[in-house]
């Protein structure tokens, strides 16, 4: 009985590690995704987009989690109504046809206890590659004005829009995206 109650506590204390993920949903008031890419040769054009909604499973203590991260391509705003317009077009974001990009990952790089990086896959106009994102500024900790707990990080990546079959304009228009999101999320 002795080594069965031994091996039972060993298994659990094995399996400990998989209950100590926490799950965080992004808040969308907060994580405002925006780009920029170069125009005419002369300017930096930067965008954002208004609605994304995410989560984020974390174990710090284990140095593993995932992040589930959706961008909704028609709340699009360049600034200008007409400027959006004609980003949102056919040939450019297409957001009629792709209402929204991803990015998915189960492979989130640590240094300390600290996220640094994710490595995941990325799809934008339903062409999906794999994409490293960087994460900057990756912080836990206690709201100091709602009081509830939150993970938050600053998220940079660049891309070649040309790999998503986005080519109009190019070279007039940047082939390379800016990407920069503030992440905040909240522990469920």
């Amino acid at each position: 009985m002795k080594k069965f109650l031994m091996v039972c506590t060993l298994g659990l204390l094995c399996a400990a590690p998989a209950f100590a993920a926490d799950t965080f949903l992004l808040d969308p008031e907060y994580t405002i995704p925006a780009f920029e890419v170069g125009h005419l040769g002369f300017t930096t054009q930067r965008g954002r987009f208004d609605k994304a909604e995410g989560k984020v499973v974390l174990d710090i203590a284990a140095q593993k989690g995932s992040v589930e991260f959706t961008v909704h391509t028609k709340s699009l705003d360049m600034g200008s109504k007409a400027w959006t317009i004609h980003v949102s077009s056919e040939g450019l974001f297409d957001v009629q046809k792709f209402p929204t990009m991803t990015f998915k990952s189960d492979n989130l790089i640590f240094s300390g206890d600290k996220v640094v990086a994710a490595e995941g896959q990325f799809t934008l106009l339903g062409i999906t590659k794999p994409l490293k994102i960087a994460v900057n500024r990756f912080n836990c900790g206690e709201n100091p004005i709602n009081k509830k707990f939150m993970c938050t990080g600053d998220i940079t990546a660049t891309i070649k829009r040309s790999d998503y079959g986005m080519v109009k304009y190019i070279p007039t228009v940047s082939d390379d995206i800016q990407i920069n999101v503030p992440v905040e999320s909240y522990r469920q």
